[in-house]
C-alpha cells in the first residue's frame, strides 16, 4: 500500500494516507458530509525538518538519527504545542526511545564524624527521580559541651536521627500521560486488539448504562475512535445472531403457556400489542425535526411498536418511526400484520383505530370501552374495561422492562439514529432472555 510521507520518529506509523482516508470518510457531527468538506481537523499534521543547518541538527538530535531521512517529515503529535514553534522548535515527546533522565543535583546537608568534633559539611550530590520519596540514614550523636560554642557545630540531641534527608517527588509516569492523551496518541500510531469478551462486555456497558464514548474509551483504556468502531460492529453483529430470540410463537404454543389470568377471561388473546416513545436529539434537517415530533411529549422521539404474547415474551418490535407517526401507520407499515392469521385475537389501548385493517385478516381486536360525545359508560362497559386493564398492564411492565437498558429510556442522540433499529431489536432478545414478566398465581 501507498502511504506517501511518513513520519520520521522510529514507531510512529502516522503517514499522508492514513490523513486523507480521514478526511474522505463522513464526519460523525456533520452527517451527510465528508470531514474534509466540512472542514474538520485532520487528526494529525506532517511538517518537514527545518532546512536551517543548526535547526536541522537539533532535529536529528532529538530524533536519534545520524542522517536525515529521504522523507523528513515529523507528525504534530511529537511537538509540544502540535507544531514547530518559537519556544519548542523541535520535536520532544514519543520520540520511539528512551531519553535519559537528567538527575539534579540536590543541596544535601551530612553529618561527619572527626576525631574530636561534630562537624557539618555541605555537599552536592545526585539524587536521582528514582529514588524513594524519603530517605533517612541515621547515626547516634552525643552532644558534646565544649564544642557547642562554635557557631558551625549543630547542636544535636541525644540519638537525633540527622545524617541525610532528602525529599524527592518523582514525575509522573509516561505510560499514564499517553493514556491520557489516547485521542492523539493511539488512535493513529497503534493498531490495537482486544479480546472478543472486552469487545462484547463494552458493547453490553452501551446498552445498559448508555455510557458517553469517552468514558468507554477511558475505563478500556483505547481511543474513542476504536470505541465507535467497536460499537458499529457488534450492534450489527448481535441483531444479526439475537433476531432468533425475538420469535413468534405458534398459536399452539401461545395456548400451552398461557397464564391463568389470560385463560379465565380472554382465552383466545394472540398478542397484546401497544406503542413507546423515546426522545431523540434534535434534528438539524428542518424535515427530520417535523416528522420526528411528538405533540404528547412536546419534542423530538422515535417511536415504536410492541407486541407481546400472553406469557410476557417479547414476539414482535418494529422499526424506529418518528414521533409524529401514528399507532395505526406504524402498524400498517411496520409488517406486523403479516404476522397474524385467521382468528386470532389482538388485545390493544383504544388509540389503536386498526379494526377495518384486522377485519380485512379476520382478527378480532380487543379494545377497552370508550364514551361518545360526553356519554357514560355502562356497567358492562366499564367491568369489561377493568378487566382488559388488568391483563394490558403486562405490556407495560415489558416497555419498562426495556427501558431499564439507558440507550432507549435516554435521549438518543442523531448520530446513533440510524441504529436504533438493531438496538430495538437487540434489547428485545435481552428482555426475552430474563425471568417471567407473568407468574403462574399471576391474577
Amino acid at each position: 500500500m501507498k502511504t506517501g510521507i511518513v513520519c520520521a520518529v522510529r514507531g510512529c506509523h502516522n503517514n499522508w494516507y492514513k490523513r486523507k482516508i480521514y478526511l474522505e470518510q463522513e464526519c460523525f457531527n456533520h452527517r451527510t458530509r465528508t470531514r474534509a468538506e466540512c472542514g474538520c481537523d485532520a487528526p494529525f499534521d506532517l511538517y518537514p525538518l527545518l532546512k536551517n543547518e543548526e535547526s536541522l541538527r537539533l532535529w536529528l538530535k532529538a530524533l536519534n538519527l545520524k542522517k536525515p531521512p529521504k522523507r523528513p517529515y515529523v507528525c504534530s503529535f511529537h511537538f509540544v504545542n502540535t507544531r514547530p514553534t518559537e519556544d519548542h522548535l523541535i520535536p520532544e515527546k514519543w520520540l520511539g526511545y528512551e531519553v535519559p533522565i537528567k538527575t539534579p543535583r540536590r543541596r544535601v546537608r551530612r553529618l561527619t564524624d572527626t576525631d574530636d568534633s561534630h562537624c557539618v559539611e555541605e555537599a552536592d550530590q545526585a539524587v536521582p527521580q528514582s529514588e524513594s520519596p524519603t530517605h533517612k540514614d541515621a547515626d547516634t550523636q552525643w552532644e558534646v559541651q565544649a564544642l557547642m560554642d562554635h557557631t558551625y557545630i549543630l547542636g544535636q540531641k541525644k540519638n537525633h536521627v540527622c545524617d541525610r534527608e532528602t525529599q524527592c517527588g518523582g514525575e509522573e509516569p509516561l505510560a499514564h500521560a499517553i493514556l491520557k492523551n489516547d485521542t492523539s496518541c493511539v488512535l493513529y500510531t497503534e493498531n490495537f486488539k482486544m479480546h472478543v469478551m472486552d469487545q462484547i462486555l463494552m458493547t453490553m456497558m452501551k446498552l445498559k448504562l448508555n455510557l458517553l464514548q469517552g468514558d468507554l474509551a477511558e475505563c478500556f483504556a483505547v481511543s474513542q475512535g476504536l470505541v465507535s468502531r467497536i460499537l458499529s460492529y457488534w450492534i450489527d453483529t448481535m441483531e444479526e445472531h439475537m433476531r432468533i430470540y425475538i420469535p413468534w410463537l405458534l398459536r399452539e404454543t401461545i395456548r400451552s403457556t398461557m397464564p391463568q389470568c389470560f385463560r379465565e377471561k380472554f382465552p383466545n388473546t394472540t398478542c397484546i400489542i401497544d406503542c413507546t416513545e423515546t426522545t431523540l436529539q434534535k434534528p438539524h434537517n428542518l424535515d427530520s425535526r417535523g416528522e420526528s415530533y411528538s405533540h404528547y411529549y412536546s419534542s423530538n422521539t422515535i417511536k415504536y411498536l410492541v407486541a407481546i404474547a400472553p406469557c410476557g415474551l417479547v414476539m414482535f418490535i418494529s422499526p424506529a418511526y418518528g414521533g409524529r407517526c401514528s399507532d395505526k401507520f406504524i402498524t400498517q407499515e411496520s409488517g406486523f400484520l403479516e404476522y397474524l392469521r385467521p382468528g386470532d385475537e389482538v388485545m390493544a389501548d383504544r388509540g389503536f383505530t386498526i379494526r377495518d385493517l384486522l377485519f380485512e385478516r379476520k382478527v378480532n381486536l380487543v379494545l377497552p370501552a370508550f364514551t361518545h360525545k360526553g356519554g357514560q359508560l355502562s356497567d358492562e362497559d366499564v367491568t369489561a374495561t377493568r378487566r382488559i386493564a388488568n391483563v394490558r398492564i403486562h405490556v407495560e411492565r415489558v416497555i419498562r422492562r426495556l427501558k431499564v437498558f439507558k440507550i432507549i429510556s435516554q435521549t438518543v442522540p442523531i448520530n446513533l439514529a440510524h441504529k436504533m433499529d438493531k438496538i430495538l431489536r437487540i434489547c428485545a432478545a435481552l428482555v426475552n432472555m430474563q425471568g417471567e414478566i407473568i407468574h403462574e398465581d399471576a391474577d
